[in-house]
């Protein structure tokens, strides 16, 4: 009992400590909105009346789901580099010599910057609502919660997987939008996923992120190519396996 309440205590902290550096950068907090912004406006509003003509609809409600996702998966990805950043500054060697697993230390990192990423996506998804975006059901919309939740879980704690393996920050963000863009863009977020080429749908359901989107859309705006169970399922087993590879290569770590 001792030990879980131990442990409770660091993984509290340590989440506690991603808000509070979150919540003090200004520039980070606006800056981070300026592209989910410009992706709603300008694809939302430019390619809308093509969407129409084709036959899909209003393509704000297709779209923003899939803008709220993309918004918590950049700030997840890149919540990874303070893993660097620790560890070039010398805070990462004293939270690890500490008489705890190093689990805990990665469980409290990552729930953190999950929690960051979903106020993220969550801040998103009140500029839709300014844009046009219209939820389904406003009593349903809640449950989007679930599926944002678990794409800032997986997604933080692969970034602070890989984060563990580096020690160069210029070369972080590189791998990160070489992982990153091709993880949004064939995800479906952007366009429906019926039509496509075989080589092009195999991606998309090896794709992770391809279920939180259809997750979000699905009880956002009633739009689903899965279904929930398939959605929900995938998205849980992928985070139990990115939580697991984060915590070993973690616990491997050196400084």
């Amino acid at each position: 009992m001792e030990k879980i309440k131990k442990y409770s205590k660091v993984i509290y902290i340590l989440w506690l400590r991603q808000l509070k550096r979150y919540s003090r950068s200004r520039a980070r907090m606006v800056g981070s909105l300026a592209q989910p912004t410009l992706f709603l406006v300008a694809m939302g509003f430019g390619f809308g009346p093509i969407f129409q003509k084709a036959g899909g609809g209003n393509y704000i409600q297709f779209l923003a789901p899939g803008i709220i996702a993309m918004s918590i998966i950049f700030t997840a990805m890149f919540g990874g580099m303070e893993v660097i950043y620790d560890r070039q500054f010398g805070f990462l060697k004293e939270t690890l010599v500490a008489p705890v697993p190093r689990w805990t230390i990665m469980l409290g990192r990552t729930l953190g910057g999950a929690t960051v990423s979903t106020a993220q996506g969550l801040v998103v998804f009140f500029i839709a609502l300014l844009v046009g975006f219209r939820p389904e059901n406003i009593f349903t919309a809640p449950l989007a919660l679930i599926y944002m939740a678990l794409i800032a879980t997986s997604f933080t704690a692969l970034g602070t997987a890989i984060a563990s393996t580096m020690e160069d920050m210029q070369a972080f963000p590189l791998v990160m939008n070489f992982l990153i863009m091709p993880l949004f863009f064939l995800s479906g977020a952007l366009f429906p996923l019926t039509g496509l080429p075989k080589a092009i749908q195999l991606i998309i359901r090896i794709n992770p992120l391809s279920y939180g989107v259809d997750g979000i859309r699905g009880i956002l705006s009633h739009q689903m190519h899965f279904t929930f169970h398939t959605d929900l399922f995938i998205l849980l087993a992928f985070t139990l396996a990115t939580l697991a590879a984060g915590s070993y290569l973690f616990s491997k770590i050196e400084v």
